[in-house]
């Protein structure tokens, strides 16, 4: 009994950590991004998955939190940095959003991330799911319809960016289960975040030297007048692997299932934390579509469970 009340509150603190970082991301992503004025969402996230190197390497290697899976050939390596560019679109454009959204519309737009993943799945792989688990994506779509014809804040530029990365978060996800499903080619997320960063490094530094020019000297240039951005780029970034650390502990403690309906909480939470915190209007329609994308997100997953 001893033991497991200890491993119910390892669980409870894995959870609270997860949401903590997760909404601490968010959340001081928009304020640098949006209120604070730093207007560089691809150095924020290259500053992100430099962190996610780092500290990669420092788990696994060194203090050994997981043991370290080679990569076994070039193919391999090749599927890898694939995955790697999908996944710096999908974190930039999500970044990029947080400059014209409200974290409120943001996580209402990322909850369609479902229909993406059934859809690329239906696209890329012989797979099929039942046709009711197709129909509950319905509510899903048509709550992100209400919620943007409701948000008073709308920015087209801003939707289409997030929609673009929540597109991207779901393609990632297909791609590696078809890239990475041989025995000998899986990796664990935090190997695979290991090498998916310093190739995203690689891919984010020329992106940022074009498009977001001399972006160095006006963080230095920033530091001087107000040192606290550089506080506030460290802890972001820090923040930005506990993301990746705390999901994949959780994952380890709890089922998928739990992991779902956890993950559908913590984007009603990170809504609630945003509007108190940010002060953004909302309106009943807004929070309505953005109830019923939620709603239908629980059914696909119950769906899901029940086709299986």
């Amino acid at each position: 009994m001893k033991g497991s009340a200890s491993g119910r509150w390892v669980t409870i603190g894995l959870v609270s950590s997860w949401y903590a970082s997760n909404i601490g991301v968010l959340l001081l992503n928009k304020y640098l991004l949006s209120n604070y004025g730093f207007k560089y969402p691809i150095f924020l996230t290259m500053c992100h998955m430099m962190a996610c190197s780092i500290l990669s390497y420092a788990a696994i290697v060194w203090m050994k939190f997981v043991p370290l899976q080679a990569i076994r050939s070039r193919v391999q390596f090749a599927k890898i940095a694939a995955l790697s560019l999908i996944f710096c679109f999908s974190v930039v454009g999500g970044n990029i959003s947080l400059r014209y959204l409200p974290v409120s519309f943001n996580q209402a737009v990322g909850a369609t991330t479902p229909f993406f993943t059934a859809v690329f799945a239906y696209l890329m792989t012989v797979k099929r799911e039942a046709w009711l688990t197709y129909v509950t994506l319905i509510p899903v779509v048509a709550g992100v319809f209400i919620a943007s014809g409701g948000e008073p804040s709308f920015h087209l530029f801003g939707f289409i960016m997030c929609l673009g990365a929540t597109a991207a978060r779901a393609l990632k996800s297909v791609v590696q289960g078809i890239l990475l499903s041989s025995e000998g080619e899986k990796l664990n997320s935090m190997n695979l975040l290991l090498y998916m960063s310093p190739i995203a490094v690689g891919l984010l530094l020329p992106a940022t030297l074009l498009m977001e020019e001399n972006v160095v000297g006006i963080t230095v240039a920033l530091a001087r007048n107000d040192v606290k951005i550089v506080w506030y780029l460290l802890f972001n970034s820090s923040l930005a692997y506990c993301v990746n650390l705390t999901n994949f502990l959780v994952t380890k403690h709890t089922s998928a299932l739990t992991l779902q309906v956890l993950g559908n909480a913590k984007g009603a939470v990170a809504v609630v934390v945003s509007i108190l915190l940010f002060r953004n209007p909302v309106s009943v329609t807004g929070m309505s579509g953005y109830v019923l994308t939620v709603i239908g997100v629980i059914l696909y997953s119950e769906a899901k469970k029940r086709s299986k």
